[in-house]
């Protein structure tokens, strides 16, 4: 599988240089840069505004270091990443665990489940925010690949960086039947 490494906020303006202090307003955006996704961040300030082919990008505060607490990026960003993950057929045990923290989170609805041509369990979702139907294949990880994603989900998704806090538990160890739409 393609792996991305995202850092987590830089605390650093990508524009000024300037350290990014705690409390402080600042913007996060997500570059494609080739095969790799770049988070990159801003002084509010400094924010020029959402560069051209964006992946994603939010308003934010930089948090304290010593808070412990995960914040998650905006919906329409982890949307547009669980898209780009659909572009990757390398990528499907992390769709899928991404799949069931949107369908969590109340971004996708589970419509129902059904069989693909291979005989796996599929997903049908519905994203209410883009009309959009989805089809996601259950691909269960391995409990040192669950880690992984989990890992890999929460440094790109963090909506406020910095901090060492454990990522939700919704992504720790996926069901073997996904939550219910209502949740």
């Amino acid at each position: 599988m393609q792996e991305y490494e995202i850092q987590r906020c830089s605390r650093r303006c990508a524009a000024s240089g300037r350290e990014l202090r705690d409390g402080e307003v600042c913007y996060s955006v997500l570059m494609a840069e080739g095969a790799q996704v770049v988070r990159y961040d801003y002084a509010a300030e400094a924010w020029p505004g959402p560069p051209p082919g964006a992946i994603g990008w939010w308003r934010t505060t930089v948090a304290d270091p010593q808070a412990g607490r995960l914040t998650w990026a905006p919906h329409d960003v982890m949307l547009r990443y669980f898209e780009r993950l659909l572009d990757d057929p390398a990528a499907e045990d992390a769709r899928y665990v991404l799949a069931l923290l949107l369908v969590r989170r109340r971004v996708l609805e589970l419509e129902r489940r059904e069989q693909d041509a291979a005989g796996r369990e599929v997903l049908v979702l519905h994203c209410p925010r883009n009309e959009a139907e989805y089809r996601v294949a259950e691909v269960l990880p391995s409990p040192q690949r669950a880690a992984a994603i989990q890992t890999q989900l929460a440094e790109l998704l963090r909506g406020a960086g910095g901090g060492s806090a454990p990522a939700p538990s919704a992504l720790a160890e996926p069901a073997s039947t996904p939550p219910s739409a209502s949740g």
